[in-house]
């Protein structure tokens, strides 16, 4: 199908006799030359002529008779054989495996539905095998373990006990607790809700929220990441030099201040951590070079470390005495308990030692800060989902049970390490953990520094992860450098991961890095909570998740939590970071692509819809509220060039009739044949025309209706299309301009039926002549919007006239009302009523009262002023050859007088009163109108029992030699109120 078919129709419809066509609206006329740049889409003769063959691998082939039937395979090791399928009235089997498997999420091509117009090749051979998949254990609780367990709980918990006291600590990890168990309820429900793939939170931020979210808050994820990594390095390598101090480089001496004596303690210094921090960065970062799986191989060597060393930690606890091992162990002791209970915040130096100078003061908002890094890694199950068995099951179980064993650890350590020590040996002794344990101290550092390394270790090969697969996605086109294809390692973002890294080990302030870690995962946290929330709230059919124990309350909580804490620790961090995801996703939002995936704020704005609706019923909407909805009918009347679904100029007047873009416009089309025919040529057209309103920026959808005629489809449309108060209030089309230029006898019929359909349905009627030269958004126009208001209309024209004024193009406009009145009528007081009415409805325009002798008056004696008598006479003598026609075919036949297949009764003598009343309509049109720069006019309704040819003559007179005019007619209903 063409676009002429698009436009046209089939040969009944846009053929004359003889096999004539419409006159084309030529390619370089000015309405036309805006749209060459416009792809809209492959032409529905390419989706026609591509008939879908499917290919079921061993399945099957269709027959000569069209059945199903198998296809040997010679390919297998026991020759060929006959796979048989259960049928069912001759058409595809009951259980389609390659459809459940499709649905599952697996990459197996799949037969597209009737309508996708795509071509669907599935090809013979076996699913490649997969890997081995791993379990809820090793899969999800020890990558959770490790993750949570770090650098925090060794050298800063002890020194937070100190600070903040048993009762604030134990406050402190009960609700950072809080927070990400509840992040874990709502990751558990979505993660059980449907197939989980590569990408972590992104993806289940993103398929819920959206791309704009899911790639905003996966980079800043992502970026969380990358800092967390050179914090699990700077951690390592304070580690190291404490136990080593003999390694240090450089020396740095820090002062503490003991009532009136100065005591000199020898601290790290900053170019250490950062020479060394370097060193282990890129040693970390060759490692991840080497891939995954040698990664996954040295993974679990960090974790016996780590889990001794923890042991080691408490049994030291339990044996230690007063000054034993060092000066300010107390051993477990009550009255240490009771001295250690309130809290002591103090201020600081650089190193953390207590400085009554110090600049840095500590309070419970700085402690959140630093300690909730040490509750975060709750992800790491997540990110390895590729990698599991079962993501449904072990999510939920190997997530939470981390979080569970995790917060209760440090609960019990809380009340272990306040009880045996002093509150100066907490503050002062950052390795109070390798000081306490047993039997030597350097089994604690060497956990230490195993556990930070493998904890950086996992962050620089899940951060690049991460960036590729929202690389992968297409979404955000500067990010196609970290692409990569299945299976493949991401080279260019691991090594931009390890330049970030580096840049904030250079910082080399363990204490300023840790609140912007604990920002990036706050923000991803409070993402996964309000996914939930939303898909739990919207309750979408599609929301079905196996783990029960959620509510949207819940991931309310949880959101509100992740707020506060960030809100807690610092404003500004806060304010920098959600100002910097609202930078990503508005870049997103501009430069982005589409996902091809659903989300929750689509399926918000549809119950929105559904329930506004709901409210709104089947009562009639307030004028106060009304909006208009246009119908732009496409079809009429004209062949377009090729590549063109609709006449350039419509969308720039639908969109004429919106105020600030508020409204919707329904573009429809109609083509002419059996629907089973020309489903697909439908789906071609459809795209075509949605691309055109696309590329027109113009609010509005496209509908493609087939049916039989235009008649009927048009019928069916002002029936059906919308819903409740939503549907389509003002008919839209172009004037049928060349009708008798090109002899074309049934365009009379087909529009005068259309303005009677419009009637009978309660729609207004809107009919653009001289669309070619309506001007677009870029050409200002001047003078004057002139209105001729002949009959009530509603005020239709006056609120079309007002919504003119709000473009650019018609915004130097002035508006003026010119009312006809007969001779012997009170101009005086219809002016003064008519300008009155403008007022209370708060428009601003010039009336103009002009009158007119009786409309059955012949004008005298032909004027040679009048330019319309010419065209007056073509159309009496017309008028007069078409009813002598169809009299003396009725006669011939014997039959009543007959005209578009249906009796007709005429009266010459009104037929000519009706042209002489078009004739001084259209002169008074053109005397006091000629420069204006829209005419807008009242459109008489069709005689009744009068052919359609008549009153397409009487329409003719009346827009002859008017450039740019539009025909309104009004209905049943004002769409313009006296109240505010």
């Amino acid at each position: 199908m063409d676009n002429g078919d698009l436009e046209g129709g089939g040969d009944e419809a846009f053929h004359g006799k003889g096999g004539r066509k419409y006159r084309p609206v030529r390619p370089n006329d000015r309405a036309v030359l805006e749209m060459s740049s416009m792809d809209p889409g492959s032409s529905s003769s390419d989706s026609k002529s591509s008939i879908r063959k499917i290919k079921v691998g061993t399945q099957g082939n269709l027959d000569s008779d069209g059945r199903e039937g198998s296809i040997p395979d010679n390919g297998g090791a026991n020759g060929p054989h006959r796979e048989h399928k259960l049928e069912l009235f001759g058409f595809d089997s009951l259980v389609s495996v390659l459809g459940l498997k499709t649905m599952t999420g697996e990459q197996i091509p799949a037969p597209s539905s009737p309508r996708d117009g795509e071509d669907v090749s599935i090809t013979n051979g076996h699913p490649k095998p997969s890997d081995a998949k791993m379990g809820t254990m090793m899969g999800v609780f020890i990558p959770c373990l490790q993750s949570i367990l770090g650098i925090i709980y060794y050298i800063r918990f002890s020194w937070i006990i100190g600070m903040g006291g048993i009762g604030d600590s134990l406050l402190l990890v009960s609700f950072c607790g809080l927070c990400t168990f509840l992040t874990g309820i709502s990751l558990s429900a979505i993660a059980t809700n449907g197939a989980m793939k590569g990408g972590g939170p992104y993806y289940l931020i993103g398929r819920a929220l959206g791309p704009e979210v899911g790639v905003s808050i996966g980079l800043c994820f992502f970026l969380g990441n990358a800092v967390a990594g050179a914090l699990y390095v700077l951690g390592a390598v304070e580690t190291f030099l404490k136990a080593l101090p003999s390694a240090g480089i450089f020396t740095e001496t820090t002062t503490k201040v003991n009532g009136t004596v100065s005591e000199p303690i020898q601290s790290i210094s900053t170019h250490d951590l950062q020479i060394y921090g370097l060193v282990v960065t890129i040693i970390l970062c060759i490692i991840v070079f080497g891939g995954v799986k040698m990664i996954n191989r040295v993974a679990p060597a960090f974790l016996l470390p780590v889990l001794f060393s923890i042991f080691c930690i408490f049994i030291g606890v339990f044996l230690a005495k007063k000054d034993d091992p060092e000066p300010g162990v107390t051993g477990l002791s009550l009255e240490s308990f009771k001295d250690n209970w309130s809290s002591d915040y103090q201020n600081t130096n650089s190193a953390g030692i207590p400085d009554a100078e110090g600049k840095a003061y500590w309070n419970f908002h700085a402690l959140v800060g630093l300690f909730f890094p040490a509750v975060t890694g709750i992800m790491a199950g997540s990110n390895r989902s590729a990698l599991l068995k079962d993501t449904q099951r072990s999510i939920p179980i190997g997530t939470l049970a981390a979080t569970l064993t995790t917060t209760g650890l440090y609960i019990v350590s809380v009340l272990l390490f306040g009880a045996v020590a002093t509150r100066e040996k907490l503050l002062t002794d950052r390795l109070l953990t390798a000081t306490i344990a047993w039997p030597f101290p350097v089994i604690v550092h060497i956990g230490i520094i195993l556990s930070t390394l493998g904890a950086a270790l996992q962050s620089l090969t899940g951060a690049p992860r991460l960036l590729a697969a929202i690389a992968n996605d297409d979404i955000l086109p500067v990010l196609n450098y970290f692409k990569v294809a299945d299976g493949s390692e991401p080279y260019i973002a691991t090594l931009f991961t390890a330049f970030v890294c580096m840049g904030c080990v250079i910082i080399g302030n363990l204490d300023l890095i840790t609140p912007t870690v604990t920002m990036f995962f706050l923000l991803c946290y409070a993402g996964v909570n309000l996914s939930c929330f939303l898909l739990d709230l919207l309750d979408a059919p599609s929301w079905r998740p196996r783990w029960k124990f959620h509510h949207w309350s819940l991931s309310l909580l949880g959101a509100s939590l992740c707020i506060v804490i960030m809100f807690l620790i610092s404003w500004p961090f806060t304010v920098v970071s959600l100002a910097l995801a609202s930078l990503i996703y508005y870049y997103v939002s501009i430069k982005g692509k589409a996902g091809d995936w659903g989300d929750g704020f689509k399926s918000a704005y549809f119950q929105l819809a559904l329930r506004s609706l709901r409210s709104l019923g089947a009562n009639q909407v307030h004028p106060k509220n009304w909006y208009p909805i246009p119908l732009v009918f496409c079809r009429p009347w004209g062949k377009l060039p090729e590549n063109v679904p609709c006449h350039p100029k419509l969308a720039d007047f639908a969109n004429c009739m919106k105020k600030k873009g508020r409204g919707m416009s329904i573009f429809v089309n109609i083509l002419d044949g059996d629907y089973h025919e020309r489903a697909e040529d439908a789906k071609a057209a459809c795209k075509q025309l949605d691309t055109y309103i696309n590329y027109k920026n113009c609010e509005g959808v496209a509908e493609i209706v087939v049916a039989p005629n235009m008649t009927e489809g048009f019928r069916g449309i002002v029936q059906t299309m919308g819903l409740g108060n939503l549907k389509p209030n003002i008919v839209v089309m172009r004037y049928p301009e060349i009708w008798r230029r090109e002899n074309l006898k049934e365009i009379p019929a087909r529009f005068v039926g259309i303005i009677n359909d419009c009637i009978v349905a309660n729609k207004a009627v809107v009919i653009v002549k001289g669309l070619d030269e309506w001007p677009n958004e870029y050409q200002r126009q001047y003078g004057t919007i002139d209105l001729y208001w002949i009959v009530r209309d509603g005020g239709l024209m006056l609120l079309l006239s007002q919504l003119l004024l709000t473009k650019e193009s018609f915004e130097s406009c002035k508006i003026q009302v010119f009312c006809i009145a007969e001779e012997d009528s009170d101009a005086e007081g219809l002016k003064a009523d008519v300008k009155k009415f403008l007022y209370d409805l708060r428009m601003q325009a010039e009336v103009i009262v002009i009158t007119i002798k009786s409309w059955d008056v012949q004008p005298e004696g032909g004027s040679q002023q009048d330019e319309s008598l010419e065209a007056f006479s073509a159309a009496r003598r017309r008028v007069a050859d078409y009813l002598a026609e169809i009299k003396a075919a009725a006669k011939k036949e014997g039959t009543p007088l007959m005209a578009d297949g249906k009796p007709v009764v005429v009266d010459e003598q009104q037929a000519e009163k009706f042209l002489y009343t078009t004739l001084k309509l259209n002169s008074t049109i053109l005397r006091y109108s000629r420069m204006a720069a829209v005419v807008f006019v009242s459109i008489p309704p069709p005689p009744v029992s009068h052919p359609a040819y008549c009153y397409m003559e009487y329409m003719d007179l009346l827009v002859e030699n008017l450039p740019r005019l539009l025909i309104v007619r009004g209905y049943r209903r004002d769409v313009v109120t006296l109240f505010t």
